[in-house]
């Protein structure tokens, strides 16, 4: 495939002080094979940024760099049912199964791990929350942690004490219980506060929204209540770039424009996948796609449309070019993994790599605030 020699993975046990990476990873039952656009690295490189990528499926976190030798580096780490991501200047939360992660960058400016890594991402703290299907999440204006709790079909926040604090629910959800009644799952932020949502349907009743993804969708103002957009099938990751209003209309394989005055939705790129998480970056959208899991397809306009058009489905990362919806760059994972999650890009990054929870190398990654000092030492056999 174009561009699979760019491609090298960096080992999920990936050492402070050396860096195991190989550009013919190996190839067994349970492997994926990732492969890259000529272009990426440049890209990366020219617009000065690294992505950070989940896969629930699988339970995976993959920060994706380019290396001192230009090459691209995929960095992996494992964090149960990994999901939402949000990256703000060194620190990295990821939302899991039952617990919303931490991470923070380690290293000081102008500090390498592995010779090649500018930033390291070690875990710092876990919120347990229980299962409570955490999708998308972010950090308000006072540093409060707020995410989609879809099980419990309202927006939430951290508690010192109890699972979680809700704060908001739409309008139509009559009570709060385990139900994912409508699948809310997507969450912009505005100046620091959740603005807008997405829900598969308006449905008040225990998964009612399973009836209604292929037109019952809706974008809504969390200020107001308001329905800003219906007819939406199956939306996620609703953002606000550049004052306008994206999400992905994921039912139909759209990345689409919605104006917030008049509901009105314009398609700017067909995806030839499942779309969940979107990221923007110097004019370009950032967008992750994913393969049918048990019949996730049937029934949506996204099946037909990969068919007319006589291709397949992806599961990957695509990078689109906002001014004409042309997708310029890519990712492309077939194997194992065949569904993905959240995007995030971290600006001003090269090269991230991370330590993964219940690792020897977590045990034995030791730093010292305020001296500069770390420590790798293995434990004595």
């Amino acid at each position: 495939m174009v561009g699979q020699s760019e491609a090298i993975i960096a080992d999920h046990q990936n050492l402070p002080l050396a860096a195991e990476v190989s550009d013919t990873p190996p190839r067994h039952p349970g492997d994926t094979e990732i492969s890259v656009s000529r272009g990426l690295g440049g890209w990366l490189q020219t617009n000065n940024v690294s992505l950070a990528f989940t896969s629930y499926q699988t339970g995976q976190l993959f920060l994706v760099g380019m290396l001192p030798s230009g090459q691209v580096s995929f960095n992996q780490q494992s964090f149960t049912r990994a999901m939402g991501l949000h990256y703000r200047a060194g620190r990295l939360h990821v939302g899991s199964l039952s617990q919303i992660w931490r991470l923070e960058n380690a290293l000081e400016p102008g500090e390498l791990a592995n010779s090649a890594f500018d930033m390291m991402l070690v875990p710092r703290n876990a919120q347990t929350t229980g299962d409570i299907d955490i999708h998308e999440l972010a950090v308000d204006r006072e540093g409060n942690t707020v995410f989609v709790n879809s099980k419990y079909s309202c927006l939430a926040t951290t508690s010192q004490t109890h699972s979680f604090r809700p704060i908001w629910k739409p309008a139509f959800i009559s009570k709060l219980a385990p139900e994912d009644r409508c699948h809310l799952n997507g969450m912009a932020m505005v100046d620091g506060a959740p603005k807008y949502v997405t829900a598969v349907s308006q449905t008040d009743v225990v998964s009612g929204w399973r009836a209604r993804r292929s037109a019952g969708g809706v974008l809504i103002d969390v200020d107001n209540d308001q329905i800003v957009a219906d007819q939406l099938s199956m939306p996620h990751s609703p953002r606000i770039f550049d004052g306008n209003i994206y999400l992905l209309d994921s039912g139909r394989g759209q990345l689409i424009r919605i104006d917030s005055q008049t509901g009105q939705k314009e398609n700017l790129a067909f995806c030839p996948g499942f779309l969940r998480g979107l990221a923007f970056h110097n004019n370009h959208a950032i967008a992750t796609l994913s393969k049918p899991r048990d019949g996730t397809f049937k029934g949506l306009a996204l099946e037909n449309e990969i068919s007319r058009r006589g291709g397949e489905a992806w599961c990957g990362v695509l990078i689109i070019d906002l001014r004409n919806g042309d997708i310029v760059q890519w990712i492309k994972l077939d194997g194992h993994i065949g569904e993905l999650f959240d995007v995030a890009t971290l600006p001003n990054v090269r090269c991230p790599m991370s330590i993964g929870i219940g690792t020897p190398e977590i045990e034995y990654t030791v730093t010292i605030e305020g001296s500069g000092t770390k420590h790798f030492i293995p434990p004595q056999a």
